[in-house]
């Protein structure tokens, strides 16, 4: 790790509060068949391996007791098992340590059964296959795919060895039979490790967050489920619809309440929260984030987000990343 005065003194003494969380982590090939500028195209509903990705990681709710995910990383033709382009996903849960295990993991691959049915499945053109890409030693739970994705196929579903392992695969109307690897791992990973950038306006707010998502992309095994979140939750008792914004650090708060906690001339804060394999791998996203963003004009502190330490497992000490 670095040893640098000027870093540590630009970031907060606090930690990053965070939780153990059931994951998976899927590759997703398709045939894209595409040309170039439809590849790069703003229009993603023509490109089958971006469409299923975005669809299928749109929503992030772990807060409201369901699935939250995001893109890992792309991949190319010669880094697929089958040689088509790809797409690592991560999806997550929630996860507690005093409740039976088997009973979490059904209920996790419930919502991440819908995702693969409806958002790669139904609406891919066909062409998509799902490979398991968990390392085994870090299973917890191996998933039968087969209950609620496979049974797609109205039990004309059948099993059939390719690229060394077992596919599930599903016919379609479009001739293209839909493949999924017969087994899903599932593991326990950590989730909701953050970094805030406490920034001068709005603009290097959006900037310093964009530059903080790249560093973080070249580190393996980690999402941020938020991209560029635009606000931390609150802790304490959720309305229904979920947790409220973290009132005391909205700037455009802080004339107007009491309790306000914006300093002296900060006017944005983004949130960049991070979720990954280890506590290794969020270390490492962090610190290639703040490295990333510590000597842009208008990013004037890096701070993260906590509840006191009363309900995530995991403190992530962010000048302990620099020691």
């Amino acid at each position: 790790m670095l040893k640098n005065a000027k870093i540590r003194g630009k970031i907060h003494d606090t930690y990053a509060e965070a939780f153990d969380g059931l994951y998976c982590r899927l590759l997703i090939t398709a045939e894209r068949g595409l040309d170039e500028k439809d590849t790069n195209s703003p229009f993603i509903e023509f490109d089958p391996l971006r469409f299923s990705a975005y669809r299928a990681t749109s929503t992030p709710a772990v807060v409201v007791g369901r699935t939250e995910a995001g893109i890992e990383k792309w991949l190319t033709k010669d880094e697929t098992p089958d040689g088509r382009e790809g797409v690592i996903l991560q999806f997550w849960g929630m996860y507690r340590k005093e409740k039976p295990l088997k009973e979490q993991v059904e209920s996790f691959y419930k919502e991440v059964s819908i995702r693969i049915r409806q958002d790669i499945l139904s609406a891919s053109g066909g062409t998509t296959r799902i490979f398991d890409y968990m390392d085994g030693d870090k299973s917890v739970y191996k998933i039968d795919a087969e209950e609620r994705v496979g049974k797609c196929g109205g039990g004309y579903e059948w099993i059939e060895e390719e690229f060394d392992r077992k596919f599930i695969n599903v016919p379609l109307m479009m001739g293209h039979d839909f493949k999924i690897d017969n087994t899903i791992n599932c593991g326990i990973g950590i989730s909701g490790a953050n970094i805030w950038l406490l920034c001068d306006t709005v603009e290097t707010g959006r900037a310093s967050g964009k530059k903080a998502i790249e560093a973080i992309r070249k580190v393996d095994s980690v999402i941020t489920s938020f991209y560029i979140c635009p606000s931390g939750s609150m802790v304490g008792n959720y309305p229904p619809i979920g947790p409220p914004t973290n009132y005391p650090y909205c700037p455009s708060l802080k004339n107007k309440i009491k309790d306000s906690k914006i300093p002296k001339g900060v006017n944005s804060i983004p949130e960049i929260v991070i979720n990954g394999e280890t506590k290794d791998v969020l270390e490492e996203a962090m610190r290639e984030a703040i490295l990333a963003v510590e000597k842009m004009r208008g990013v004037i502190e890096v701070s993260a987000g906590n509840y006191g330490g009363k309900l995530g497992v995991h403190k992530i000490f962010l000048r302990n990343l620099f020691s």
